[in-house]
C-alpha cells in the first residue's frame, strides 16, 4: 500500500490475519456469533492503525441505503423539540446516518410529502406524536417507523419511545397535594395528542384520591399569551380562586405567572404554579418555576436508536425513560383560608 493511498478493507485483512469477510462483519456490527470478541478487535485495531473508514457509497449503493432517517416534529420553534433532535442526531451521526428535520407546516396537521418518494429517499422514520397526523400525507408508510410519547397499543410504529409522562403529573400533583392544595385547576394544553390525555388523567386521578380535593379543567392554546389571558379570566372570575395551577407545559406556567403578577396574585403565597418539561424559561423566570424535567436529548437518542435497530431489521422494544419533578420557588404551601 502506497503512503498515498487510501486503506481498503484487504489491508485491514491482511494486517488483522483475518478474511476480508470477516472484517466486513465486525465493521458492519454483525460478528457476534460469527467471530470471537478477539478477532473483532485485532480488525478493529487494524482499522484504526490504518486509518480504515468504510467507502459507505459503494456499501450504500449495493444495499439500497440512503443513510438518511426523518425527525417529524410539531414545530421548530419549540425547544423541547431542538433537544430531541440534538440527541437523535447525535446517534444517528455516530452511525452513519444524517437526519432531516421536518416540522409538520400546521403543527399538528398534515404535510405534503417533501420528497418524489419518500421510500426512495428514506431509511426510516422517528415521529412525534404530536405531529402523527404529518405521517398521512408524507407517503412513509412502507419505512421503518418509530414513534415517540404514542399510545404503544395502537401507535402505527414498529416501537413506542416514551417518556414517563403519567407518573411526572403524579409526582407534581403529589406535589401539591402534600403541601396542603385542595383547590387545584388544570391549565390543559388544547391539542389533540395523546400525551395531554395521559397527562389529564393522571392528574385526575391523583387529585380524585384525596378527600376534599378539587380540580377544575381550563383549556388553553399552547402559547404564553394565551396561557395569560386564560389565567387572567380564571382568577378575576366571581367566586373563590384555586391555590393551585398545574399547567401542561412550561410556557403555559410562565402566561400563568405573568397574569398573577400583573393581578397582584401572589406566587407562590396566593398561588402556587406547576410547568411541564424544565425549558430555559423555567429557570428565566421569578420565582424559578417547579416543573417536570423531561430528558429531552436522551429521548431522541433512544428513539434513534430503537429506529437504527428496525433499519437493520431488528424488532425494537418499546421503552419508557423515566421523569423527575424539579421543586423551584413558584410552589408553596397552601394558603389559610377563612
Amino acid at each position: 500500500m502506497s503512503a498515498a493511498s487510501r486503506p481498503t478493507s484487504k489491508d485491514v485483512a491482511r494486517a488483522a490475519g483475518v478474511s476480508q469477510a470477516a472484517v466486513s462483519l465486525v465493521l458492519g456490527g454483525k460478528w457476534p456469533g460469527r467471530v470471537s470478541a478477539a478477532t473483532a478487535e485485532r480488525v478493529r485495531e487494524a482499522a484504526r492503525a490504518l486509518g480504515y473508514r468504510p467507502n459507505l457509497a459503494a456499501r450504500d449503493l449495493r444495499t439500497g441505503r440512503t443513510r438518511t432517517a426523518l425527525l417529524v416534529v410539531p414545530a421548530l420553534t419549540n425547544e423541547f423539540f431542538a433537544r430531541v433532535h440534538a440527541g437523535a442526531a447525535s446517534v444517528a451521526a455516530a452511525h452513519g446516518f444524517g437526519v432531516l428535520l421536518y416540522p409538520s407546516p400546521e403543527g399538528t396537521g398534515p404535510a405534503t410529502d417533501p420528497f418524489a418518494s419518500a421510500p426512495a429517499a428514506l431509511d426510516g422514520v422517528l415521529a412525534s406524536s404530536m405531529a402523527a397526523q404529518a405521517l398521512s400525507g408524507i407517503g412513509a408508510g412502507a419505512l421503518p417507523l418509530v414513534m415517540l410519547d404514542s399510545d404503544p397499543a395502537t401507535g402505527p410504529g414498529t416501537a413506542t419511545v416514551n417518556l414517563a409522562i403519567a407518573d411526572g403529573m403524579r409526582q407534581a400533583a403529589g406535589h401539591l397535594l402534600g403541601l396542603g392544595h385542595r383547590d387545584l385547576v388544570h391549565l390543559a394544553a388544547d391539542v389533540d395528542s395523546w400525551t395531554f390525555e395521559v397527562r389529564a388523567a393522571a392528574l385526575a386521578a391523583s387529585v380524585a384520591a384525596v378527600p376534599g380535593a378539587r380540580l377544575r379543567t381550563r383549556g388553553c392554546a399552547l402559547g404564553v399569551a394565551e396561557a395569560q389571558a386564560a389565567v387572567t379570566a380564571l382568577l378575576t372570575a366571581p367566586g373563590e380562586r384555586p391555590t393551585a395551577l398545574v399547567c401542561d407545559d412550561d410556557l403555559l406556567a410562565a402566561g400563568a405567572c405573568k397574569a398573577a403578577r400583573r393581578l397582584g396574585v401572589r406566587v407562590p403565597g396566593e398561588l402556587s404554579v406547576t410547568g411541564f418539561d424544565d425549558l430555559t424559561l423555567a429557570t428565566a423566570i421569578e420565582p424559578e418555576l417547579t416543573t417536570v424535567t423531561l430528558p429531552a436529548e436522551e429521548f431522541g437518542a433512544r428513539g434513534m436508536a430503537a429506529l437504527l435497530t428496525a433499519v437493520d431489521g431488528g424488532t425494537p422494544a418499546d421503552e419508557e425513560l423515566p421523569v423527575t419533578l424539579t421543586v423551584r420557588g413558584s410552589t408553596g404551601p397552601a394558603p389559610a383560608r377563612t
